[in-house]
């Protein structure tokens, strides 16, 4: 690489850390006496105009210093990659003990990784998991109601009732209906919903595919009814000093922001789009789909506790400080993942599975 772009990305990277830390847009004499104290400040001016030229900064307005664009934060991004690849959170083994202190209770082992994030980053920080993935089945019942639709009752170990309305393509008798939900109830009572998902109503449906195919469509419309039930939900946390970034010094400003907090299916969506292959990711800008968003930023890293997937993560502007944003997120996500291969934490009813 020439010396002409490393001298341009080394300028680029120390603006934006410059202006992540002070959250002011930054000057070339900054830059100069700060960071490239061995680069003239002719050459620093030329390279700012090139930068800005390229899209990467702007001046918010006339004689004022520069600030990154979403482009440039993309940019930043991939000349950090290295950086943060070799940098690893350093209270990784408190997050072990606060697992392992609470292996019997998931959620209470979130919130606390939650609110740990919150105070740590300042930023709004959340979780996403399938709601109903960690409970039991208790019990089904199914009901035909008005136009053929089957009502779907599942009721969980936990207490919870969860409902759903499917409509078949194939018609079923009550008898036969009585039948199919006493054989599901006979096998599948007291197994982890996640579990019923992504293994036994396969395994089951396979077995009867050709002795009975009734049982076997029926089956299949219970791991939709499933799917329908045990959508993804995110519960955030943040400090008081969130709101209190110059982002956010507008009314307008804050009701957007919560505007994007309440789609959580969009969110989950991206999550779920973005990660394939991938240690952490950021969703800038016009990734978010909407233009009113554009100003904000999501970091999140993907985990698994007992083999179900979730996500993590924190949402605000798009000034963030990545470079220890990124190891932080990444390296909590892996410990929680590694922590219950290990065996370390287990199922508050593990005991209620069966084979």
């Amino acid at each position: 690489m020439k010396n002409v772009e490393l001298r341009e990305q080394k300028i680029l990277k120390s603006l934006i850390e410059e202006y992540i830390k002070t959250k002011m847009p930054v000057s070339s004499r900054i830059l100069c006496e700060d960071h490239l104290v061995d680069v003239s400040s002719a050459t620093v001016r030329s390279e700012l105009f090139k930068l800005e030229q390229k899209g990467l900064i702007y001046q918010p307005h006339t004689s004022a210093g520069r600030i990154p664009t979403v482009s440039g934060y993309r940019t930043y991004l991939d000349l950090i990659k290295k950086d943060v690849t070799n940098l690893s959170y350093e209270k990784l083994d408190f997050l072990k003990t606060l697992l392992v202190n609470n292996y019997r209770d998931i959620p209470l082992s979130l919130h606390y990784i939650k609110q740990l994030l919150a105070k740590e980053t300042d930023l709004l920080t959340f979780v996403a998991e399938p709601e109903i993935s960690y409970d039991t089945l208790l019990k089904l019942d199914v009901f035909k109601i008005a136009n053929d639709k089957l009502l779907f009752v599942v009721s969980l170990a936990s207490g919870m009732d969860k409902t759903v309305v499917v409509k078949p393509d194939f018609e079923i008798t009550e008898q036969q209906l009585k039948v199919a939900v006493r054989y599901v109830n006979e096998e599948l009572s007291g197994l982890r919903i996640y579990d019923i998902q992504h293994k036994y109503l396969e395994e089951m449906s396979e077995k009867w595919i050709e002795d009975n195919k009734l049982l076997t469509l029926f089956l299949k419309e219970f791991y939709y009814a499933l799917f329908e039930l045990n959508n993804y939900f995110i519960h955030f946390d943040s400090n008081v000093e969130f709101l209190e970034q110059p982002e956010f010094d507008t009314k307008n400003l804050i009701m957007i922001f919560l505007n994007l907090m309440q789609r959580q299916d969009m969110l989950v969506n991206i999550m779920q789009k973005n990660l394939s292959g991938k240690d952490w990711h950021v969703i800038l800008g016009e990734d978010f789909g909407n233009p009113e968003w554009s100003e904000f930023s999501m970091m999140y890293s993907k985990y698994e506790i007992f083999e179900i997937p979730g996500f993590l993560g924190v949402i605000g502007p798009s000034r963030m400080d990545y470079k220890n944003l990124i190891p932080m997120v990444r390296d909590i996500a892996k410990t929680i993942t590694q922590t219950t291969k290990k065996g370390m934490m287990v199922l508050r009813n593990e005991k209620n599975k069966k084979g």
